[in-house]
Formats: structure tokens, sequence, C-alpha cells
């Protein structure tokens, strides 16, 4: 962040499973995630940061309004991150304006008290299973909304919806619902350039050296029988993923700063840099 964001001490991330940090990490460990090495990076240049993540997994961008949106006002934050409507898209009832009106109250809400707030757009996920096809055109028309949102509202969008590197499944975890650790770093490296952090750049767009590997028809097989089969056997039963859950860092609690040479890709998979994380 550049001039205006100097004085910014107070960061706050709503979301989903993906600000949760689900895939980098895990639940007796710690999980990490995008959201936690952004505030890091944050911390190099805000010395005092403190940070919240009221993000839990399973939410849809109505829960996130309704669950997540007062208590981050609460916190009166500086800079707000708000990702949410993954979990809509895979729901079969998709209505993208619904979606788009949730995260666009969130917007108005945060920036009307003077937060400044940032989000992202989603990547094609036909791009990483060919299952998931029917669901480009929801990604494609959600993105178009969010970035009217954005407009609307002054919101930054980290743009990573088109850039080839977003799918190469390296990025992903085996479940290609959630980012790998190396995924989450470069989420938050876009974050920090969309938000023109000193020293933050474009290269987490670079793609990755060497060809990607492209699933195979067999590798389909079991990523159905091991992941999309009991995420839907969950829907049928009304339950979701982060029943039961609370947000892993509700509070406001001070950062470290990543260490000199901790460059992205080079951010330890542990969350001990994130005080009280």
């Amino acid at each position: 962040m550049t001039g205006t964001a100097l004085s910014r001490t107070r960061y706050v991330a709503l979301g989903d499973s993906q600000t949760e940090g689900v895939g980098d990490g895990d639940d007796s460990t710690g999980l990490r995630g995008w959201a936690d090495r952004l505030a890091e990076l944050l911390a190099v240049h805000h010395p005092g940061l403190h940070y919240a993540n009221l993000a839990v997994r399973g939410r849809l961008a109505g829960q996130v309004r309704a669950e997540q949106l007062d208590p981050a006002l609460a916190l009166r934050p500086d800079l707000a991150t708000v990702v949410a409507g993954v979990n809509d898209l895979l729901r079969p009832r998709f209505d993208a304006d619904e979606v788009a009106g949730h995260l666009d109250a969130v917007f108005a809400a945060l920036t009307a008290q003077g937060a400044r707030v940032a989000t992202l757009t989603f990547p094609d996920v036909a791009r990483l299973t060919p299952l998931a096809r029917p669901l480009g055109p929801r990604v494609h028309a959600l993105n178009s909304l969010i970035r009217e949102a954005a407009r609307r509202h002054g919101v930054v969008v980290a743009e990573t919806a088109d850039h080839p590197v977003v799918t190469d499944p390296r990025l992903w975890s085996a479940d290609r619902l959630h980012a790998s650790p190396l995924g989450h770093a470069r989420i938050a490296a876009a974050v920090a350039h969309a938000l023109e952090l000193p020293g933050s750049d474009g290269s987490w767009a670079d793609p990755l050296p060497g060809p990607p590997v492209r699933p195979t028809a067999l590798g389909e097989l079991r990523w159905a029988a091991g992941f999309l089969g009991p995420w839907i056997g969950r829907r049928v039963r009304g339950r979701s993923s982060g029943d039961g859950r609370t947000a892993k860092r509700p509070g406001l609690l001070p950062v470290l700063p990543v260490g000199p040479g901790r460059a992205e890709g080079a951010v330890g998979g542990d969350n001990r840099s994130v005080a009280g994380g």
C-alpha cells in the first residue's frame, strides 16, 4: 500500500475456507492461509499491525454478511479483505445477483466506516477439472458482478481470474477446491500487489517452472470418489464442513513481519509468525 495506507494498523479478513487458510497447514498444526501471509507482509511496512480473521469454512456469501460483518465493523478495521461466493457457486440454486448483493452490502458497510477494502476474482474451475465445466458461466457472471460492486464502493480488486498460472494444479490442494501452500502464497502476493504494497509486483502471476501435470481420466475418477462424492453427501444431508466451527482469530492480535529474504513461495508453512494464531 502507498501513501494513504501508511497509518493502517488494523486488518480484518472476512470469508470462507480460503481465507480461513484451508489447504495451508491443517487443524492439528494450525492453518495459515493467504490472509495470514498478507498480514505478515503488511506488518513489514506497518509496525504494530493487528490482525483478525473471521473467516469460517463452508460459509455462503449471505452467511459471511450475517455472521461476520457486524463483528468486523466492531473491530473498526483500517483494511479489510472480503472473499466469498465459491460455496454459493457450487450450490444447485446459485443466483449470481443474490450473491453479489450480499458482497455489495459488505463492501458498502466497511467502506462507509472508512476501511480500505480488497477482494479478488475467481478462476474458472473448469480449467482445473473437466467435471466442473458447467460452473464456468457462473464464475464469469459472479466475477463481473464483483467488479461492478467493487467499482461502486472503491474496493480494490486482485484480478486473479484470467492468469493461466491460477489453474496450475501445483497451486491447488488435492481436493481442487482449496489452494495449496504455494497457492496461498500467490494469492497473498496478488492482493499485496493490488494494494500497491511496497516491494510487491506482478511476479505472482508468473508461470511455475516446468509444465503442469494435468489430471488423467483415472485421476478424475479418484478425485470424484475421494472429494466430490463426500461433498455431495454433505449437501444431501444438509451439512457443511463449517458446522460447529468458529473463527480461528476473532480478535485483533499483533503480527510479526516476514523476516528478510522470506519471499513469496518461501514463507514457512506454519503459523508461528502470526502471533496468537
